[in-house]
C-alpha cells in the first residue's frame, strides 16, 4: 500500500535492534486517512472469506480492526492483556506472548462469550514481526473451536521469521507493507500482498 509505505519512509524512525517507530501515525497519534485506507485494502482483499469476526490484541490492533470489522459489519473483539476482575477463571480463553519490540511476555485473555464454534475469524495487527501475537491469537481461535481464515497486518518485518512460520502453519497473510530490510537505519521494502 502505497500511502502507508510513503507515511513509513517520511515518518518512521528507526531504531537499534530492527525497532521501527511509527508513534505519529499509527500507534500513539492515528491517522485517520491512513486506518481508513488500510481497513479498505484489508476488506477487499479478504471480502470472499465470509468473515463473522475481526480479532486483535490491545492495543495498537484496535484501530484498524474496529474499522475493518466496520466494513464486513461484524464484531471486532481484542484480547487483553490482563485478566478483568469481572471474568472468572473458566470465562475466558487464555494464550502467551512475547512482544519483540517490548521484550515482555503476556498471558493474553478473550471472554468465552465472544468466541464461538461457529466463528470464522480474520486477525487484524499492527506488526508482524517472531509472529507470536498472531500464534497467541490464533491459539485463542483454536480453544474457541473457531475458524481463522486469515491475518491483516500493518507492517510485516519480512527479514524476520513472523511471516515463514505462519505461512509454516497455512495461515494465510495479507501484509499492507513488508519491511525487506532496516540496516543502517535506511528502510527498504519488499512487494505488500495488497499490490501482487
Amino acid at each position: 500500500m502505497k500511502l502507508l509505505e510513503q507515511m513509513v519512509k517520511n515518518d518512521g524512525k528507526v531504531y537499534p535492534n530492527n525497532v521501527l517507530k511509527v508513534d505519529s501515525f499509527i500507534n500513539h497519534q492515528i491517522n485517520p486517512k491512513l486506518m481508513l485506507e488500510m481497513a479498505n485494502s484489508f476488506y477487499n482483499y479478504f471480502k470472499e472469506k465470509r468473515v463473522t469476526k475481526i480479532l486483535t490484541i490491545e492495543a495498537s490492533g484496535i484501530a484498524p480492526a474496529i474499522l475493518v470489522a466496520n466494513l464486513f459489519d461484524v464484531p471486532m473483539v481484542f484480547a487483553k492483556k490482563s485478566v478483568p476482575s469481572t471474568l472468572t477463571r473458566n470465562s475466558f480463553y487464555e494464550s502467551t506472548v512475547h512482544s519483540y519490540t517490548k521484550n515482555v511476555t503476556n498471558n493474553i485473555v478473550v471472554s468465552k462469550d465472544f468466541l464461538s464454534s461457529e466463528d470464522r475469524v480474520l486477525i487484524i495487527d499492527d506488526f508482524l514481526a517472531n509472529g507470536q501475537a498472531v500464534l497467541g491469537l490464533a491459539d485463542l481461535i483454536r480453544q474457541a473451536g473457531g475458524t481463522l481464515l486469515g491475518v491483516g497486518i500493518l507492517i510485516e518485518k519480512s527479514f524476520q521469521d513472523g511471516r515463514k512460520l505462519l505461512e509454516e502453519k497455512n495461515i494465510e497473510v495479507c501484509s499492507l507493507c513488508r519491511l525487506a530490510s532496516l540496516e543502517n537505519e535506511k528502510i527498504e521494502f519488499n512487494l505488500a500482498d495488497d499490490e501482487k
